[in-house]
């Protein structure tokens, strides 16, 4: 069986939004008729770009190859160019394309990924979701008062809410904007704008829920050190990179200053980033997103280096149904796993991209049994929603915050 051609799917992803602007889907078909899918979250160029690398890799490395020799593809990939180093682009572009090799593997098999790296561990997967708004999309402006982003109370209620349906575990990131020129120190604003976000929900949910508190690496070490003390007293479950990640030793600071975990990873990429994290101290929750990390195999292998310092995973979710159906897959083989990310219950649009949607129920994800990732791409909601737009997946500020 050889891998003989690649197709790619470029879905504008309609309001809300929830996810992103758009999401960049892979088909890889087999000599021999079996398809199998995959999802790209890479946002350094425009999807149409992205789309073309991921052709230009296949056509090199992956068309004729043996669909079961993952570990001699990624080394194909990953030097390539001369490059042979972490490359977020590059191994976005491999993530997808890998993701589908194994949903190829185990329909050749029929088996899901999971039972072919260790077996199932879990059964249910622990979700959360963020708190997103209720009417309108992700993009509501800032003097909006239905955008739950800037309105503490909506945001608390919608918790509250949330909670009811079942979840256990909430994230909001009410710290400011971020921009190309964080980290930064936080302002007395932002200080006082978070701490009121905390304390609001936290009243809202008491002991029935878990507080994820985000940001986007928009501080200092110090300034996170600041901000943190000031959250410590609602006992959130972890603060989200609090700094730009590309400085393990300054992250670590403030895990050796607050009593609050620190989780991150979103934006790495291969075990080589995340091991640096792990070396420095930086942060005890892991947060790959399979989509840029590597793919499934790679995302393996940063759980089991997890796993030696007693760190836990959280594999992170900010794109399609994909990506989410392979964090399905480690997180179900995984002994350290702690928590998954999901889009609301993993409806709205990214259930209607499959055939079958994700199963949610009381707050977790329940692990799909079909073969390889679980989930059929449905190609005709996808090729009827093409994104023609020219903005990225996601945009920072290009200004500084004075």
């Amino acid at each position: 069986m050889k891998i003989s051609d690649i197709e790619t799917f470029v879905v504008g992803n309609p309001p809300p939004s929830f996810g992103g602007r758009y999401f960049i889907f892979v088909k890889l078909t087999t000599d021999n008729g079996i398809v199998g899918y995959g999802e790209i979250y890479a946002a350094t160029f425009s999807p149409d770009v992205i789309a073309q690398m991921a052709r230009d890799t296949a056509e090199r490395h992956v068309i004729g190859s043996d669909p079961f020799r993952i570990e001699a593809l990624f080394r194909a990939v990953y030097g390539t160019g001369f490059s042979h180093r972490p490359d977020v682009s590059l191994m976005g572009v491999f993530s997808g394309i890998e993701m589908a090799l194994w949903d190829i593997i185990g329909k050749a098999l029929d088996k899901p990924a999971y039972a072919l790296l260790g077996g199932k561990v879990h059964d249910r997967l622990r979700s959360y979701t963020y708190i997103y708004p209720r009417s309108g999309s992700v993009y509501q402006a800032d003097d909006d008062p239905n955008n739950p982003y800037v309105n503490p109370d909506l945001s608390a209620e919608y918790a509250a809410d949330l909670v009811a349906e079942g979840f256990t575990a909430i994230k909001f990131d009410p710290a400011g904007p971020y921009t190309v020129y964080d980290g930064r120190q936080p302002s007395l604003e932002d200080i006082e704008r978070s701490v009121l976000f905390v304390k609001k929900v936290r009243e809202a949910v008491g002991s029935k829920a878990d507080i994820l508190f985000g940001t986007h690496g928009q501080f200092t070490a110090s300034g996170a050190i600041r901000l943190a003390r000031q959250l410590e007293p609602f006992d959130p479950l972890w603060f989200e990179e609090p700094l730009p990640p590309d400085n393990a030793a300054e992250m670590a600071k403030v895990a050796r200053q607050t009593s609050i975990p620190i989780a991150t990873g979103e934006r790495l990429t291969t075990k080589a980033e995340f091991a640096r994290l792990l070396e420095a101290g930086s942060a005890s929750i892991l947060q790959p997103n399979l989509g840029r990390a590597g793919g499934i195999l790679e995302g393996k292998k940063i759980a089991a280096l997890a796993e030696t310092r007693h760190a836990l995973i959280a594999p992170h979710l900010y794109c399609g149904p994909l990506v989410a159906a392979a964090n399905i897959q480690l997180a179900t083989c995984s002994p350290n796993f702690l928590i998954l990310e999901s889009i609301e219950k993993m409806d709205g649009f990214h259930g209607q991209l499959l055939k079958t949607p994700l199963r949610w129920e009381d707050g977790a994800i329940i692990p799909p049994e079909a073969p390889g990732l679980g989930v059929e791409l449905d190609e005709e909601v996808a090729r009827a929603h093409p994104y023609d737009g020219k903005d990225l997946h996601l945009a920072m500020l290009e200004t500084p915050i004075s």
